[in-house]
């Protein structure tokens, strides 16, 4: 598997059910599968989560980010919650 480094732009709506979903993925504990610009991958239901934000000149920007080991994503069982 090689590097990889996308940015998708999504609707108001598109987004706030992706964040729905994701909520209640973590919520109940799971792991769950995501898409993102045609790919599909497993955040397991133990990612490390945190929130930054960046201020320049002229612009702020915030991003949710999760983050795990490749092999913490490969021993998730299988029957996790699709995003």
């Amino acid at each position: 598997m090689g590097t990889r480094d996308v940015e998708m732009d999504y609707t108001v709506g598109e987004f706030a059910a992706k964040l729905r979903r994701l909520a209640d993925a973590l919520e109940s504990g799971k792991a769950f599968r995501v898409q993102v610009a045609g790919e599909r991958f497993t955040v397991p239901r133990h990612a490390r989560i945190s929130v930054e934000h960046e201020r320049g000149e002229t612009e702020e920007e915030v991003e949710f980010q999760l983050k795990w080991s490749l092999a913490d994503a490969d021993q998730e069982p299988e029957g996790d919650t699709a995003v």
